[in-house]
């Protein structure tokens, strides 16, 4: 299969942007060229595209896979769930980041001939769940649960957190104890967060789920060293812009509320977070779509029509 011009020409100069600068790197004779080289590599992680071959969705018509609990690690997880989102953002960075950090010259060739996961994905229909997943995967029969080590762990909160603790890759907290307490604070309102803002789609947003927003922007002007939540890219973030990304859809197309207007903090952790690759990839597919299904949710007060997303 051919790429197109433009993309064969983005990855010719990118691979000349890392041999120039994996050069300087053995080249250097000091600590800073090093400190350099390495946040350089932290930069290029967050930005650099890594194509992957997502799953179909499997429903009740779907066989069994081949086999479950053999030792391979699976997320399972749904496409529009915000809450798998949270995993599946968190997953993709860890495995994104670990290689090109570690492996280099095995990251460039799964960057230029695909990625081979270390955290396989299962995508899983939300309206017509496959019987086998509750009988033999989670008796819960929620999504996002992650197999792994012969167990099953769910809850999307507790999910990243074991994800970043269990797996390669860099922290996503950070080791600044101010910066833990302030990270478990934001974690305990996000419950409240998305309550007050989804509520909000049935009355006035504006009003009821103007504070959650002010909340966030100001947040976001507690540390000085970077445009995240905590500074730098954190569980944090991750936590929230599954939930902010709908919101910002729905309000805007619908009400006409733009959640970002007097909030410049907001609107540039937003547009920070558009260039991280890690959730890129997970961004929702059809944002009209999910206008229309919120609309039955939230704008339709009759609970037959009630989806669940």
């Amino acid at each position: 299969m051919r790429l197109p011009a433009e993309t064969v020409q983005n990855k010719k100069l990118t691979r000349k942007v890392l041999v120039k600068k994996s050069t300087q790197w053995l080249l250097c004779k000091n600590f800073h060229s090093i400190l350099t080289y390495l946040y350089f590599c932290y930069r290029v992680s967050l930005r650099i595209s890594v194509h992957e071959n997502l799953p179909p969705v499997l429903d009740s018509k779907s066989e069994q896979p081949p086999s479950v609990f053999d030792g391979t690690t699976r997320l399972y997880m749904a496409y529009t769930c915000p809450f798998a989102q949270r995993v599946w953002i968190t997953r993709n960075y860890k495995i994104f980041y670990f290689l090109f950090s570690l492996m280099f010259c095995y990251y460039l060739f799964i960057y230029l001939f695909g990625l081979q996961d270390e955290i396989k994905l299962v995508a899983i229909s939300l309206e017509d769940k496959p019987v086998w997943y509750k009988e033999k995967v989670h008796p819960a029969n929620k999504v996002p649960a992650l197999e792994h080590n012969g167990k099953i762990v769910g809850e999307s909160l507790d999910l990243i957190k074991y994800v970043d603790s269990n797996f390669e890759g860099p922290s996503l907290l950070p080791d600044d104890p101010e910066k833990r307490k302030f990270a478990e604070e934001l974690f305990s309102y996000s419950d409240t967060f998305n309550i007050t803002v989804y509520g909000s789609f049935k009355g006035d947003p504006a009003k009821e789920a103007g504070p959650c927003f002010d909340y966030l922007e100001k947040a976001l002007h507690k540390f000085d060293d970077g445009p995240f939540l905590l500074g730098q890219l954190s569980l944090v973030d991750i936590a929230y812009i599954p939930f902010v990304e709908r919101a910002q859809i729905f309000l805007s197309e619908v009400i006409k509320y733009d959640i970002t207007a007097g909030r410049p903090k907001l609107a540039a952790w937003i547009e920070e977070l558009n260039q991280v690759d890690a959730y890129k990839q997970t961004k929702l597919k059809d944002p009209k779509g999910l206008v229309e299904l919120y609309k039955i949710r939230y704008m339709v007060p009759y609970a037959e029509h009630f989806v669940k997303i």
